[in-house]
């Protein structure tokens, strides 16, 4: 079969909903300043649909810092891979306060989060080593699986007498190659907003020798007393040895770190071929990063701001009888039980009617009769959206539970 035939028959497992899906549930055009208020196809929008954690995006101070640095710069320095000729001090002054702030020896900064996650997995083992990981971990922690060729045994998502289980097995087979382990979660776990269980996971070190990655993108800047991430917030910091934060999240912008001991960033700095072979980080970029992580640590009322609104608009989700799954963290899930042809009507009338934009989840990421509205709250929020939003999940709920959707499936593409 010609490959092109091959991928237009079968679309691919999200390719599918394309048809009705396209600039609406997928790839929709969000417009205008990033704020809580978005235009979507010509219209206002109270949008919950953005990462926009601690409300950098367009903080005066980031623009600032954003502006001078281009003007200054430009986009174009450093030319070059770091390794080659992409160094400069203010990558080196950003990856010494990153490691200040997430208490590790040392850190390297990334030009991308998911192709530095890819890398570093790669860099990491080899074929004698054995992978531990959770179910639900992350597509570039999948990715990276994918290039090992060695063992890899995976534990359903947060079962941690399975995660020993596999630790058991992986043990043997470490024993038998000379190889070692390494066990992969998250922090926070993006689509369902559960945490991690860092500590269970930690304590099982006292038992097994392993060394441990965590994928905290949606943990920096939100998780812990001062937000430094999941680990913080567990008390289990120091037993994390490999900690990896994107920029895509609490930080508003493009790249992340990963932080460890001396020993280990050096020889991520010499085998991460993600960078090795990659243009380094912009150096505008890299000045907007530093001004971001100077804020986090100086102004602890963003963060306390985010989970006023989080606070407020989980409990009046709850308080409504609406599903919100396990999340522990800013991550807002809410779950309907509905068919296909009820999604669409449903968020036809979140958007058009109650003017409402969040992220929409259908399967095969959750099963076939459940819909994820995935909801997230923001320091940039006011509790005045978030009484507006509880009521128009009600009335979305009362709709779904009286059958009130037409059966048939609405045009979103008009």
């Amino acid at each position: 079969m010609d490959i092109f035939d091959k991928i237009t028959s079968t679309k691919g497992a999200l390719g599918q909903y394309s048809g009705m899906a396209d600039g609406s549930f997928m790839f929709p055009k969000l417009e205008g300043e990033i704020a809580p208020r978005m235009k979507f196809r010509g219209k206002e929008v109270l949008t919950w649909s953005l990462n926009n954690y601690l409300g950098l995006a367009n903080d005066p101070e980031v623009r600032k810092a954003d502006t001078e640095a281009v003007e200054s710069y430009g986009l174009a320095y450093p030319m070059g891979a770091r390794m080659m000729s992409g160094q400069t001090s203010t990558h080196e002054k950003f990856e010494k306060m990153a490691a200040e702030f997430v208490n590790k020896e040392a850190a390297y900064l990334l030009n991308y989060g998911y192709q530095g996650m890819v890398s570093i997995i790669d860099a990491l083992v080899d074929r004698h080593d054995v992978i531990v990981y959770d179910s639900e971990s992350h597509a570039c922690i999948m990715d990276g699986l994918r290039l090992h060729f060695g063992k890899r045994f995976v534990f359903p998502h947060n079962d941690i007498e399975s995660c020993e289980k596999q630790l058991q097995r992986a043990t043997k087979i470490a024993e038998e190659t000379g190889g070692g382990i390494l066990v992969i979660t998250e922090g926070v776990f993006g689509m369902a907003g559960d945490l991690g269980k860092l500590d269970k996971i930690a304590a099982l070190k006292k038992k097994y020798n392993f060394r441990f990655l965590v994928d905290d993108a949606h943990g920096f800047g939100t998780m812990g007393e001062t937000g430094a991430g999941t680990g913080e917030h567990f008390g289990v910091q120091d037993q994390i040895d490999i900690y990896f934060a994107t920029f895509a999240k609490s930080m508003a912008g493009i790249g992340g770190f990963v932080a460890s001991t001396k020993e280990v960033v050096t020889y991520l700095r010499f085998n991460l071929r993600s960078q090795i072979y990659a243009k380094s980080l912009p150096i505008a970029m890299t000045l907007g990063a530093i001004k971001r992580l100077e804020l986090i640590k100086s102004h602890p009322e963003y963060k306390e701001k985010l989970w006023t609104i989080v606070r407020a608009l989980q409990k009046g989700l709850r308080d409504a009888g609406l599903d919100l799954g396990k999340t522990e963290s800013p991550v807002t899930p809410v779950f309907f039980k509905c068919a296909l042809f009820q999604v669409t009507q449903l968020i036809y009338d979140l958007r058009e009617n109650f003017n409402i934009f969040c992220s929409v989840v259908i399967y095969p990421v959750v099963p076939r009769d459940v819909v994820m509205l995935r909801l997230i709250p923001t320091a940039a929020h006011s509790l005045e959206d978030v009484e507006y939003t509880v009521k128009a999940f009600k009335e979305l709920k009362r709709k779904l539970d009286n059958n009130l959707y037409p059966n048939e499936v609405a045009n979103l593409s008009k």
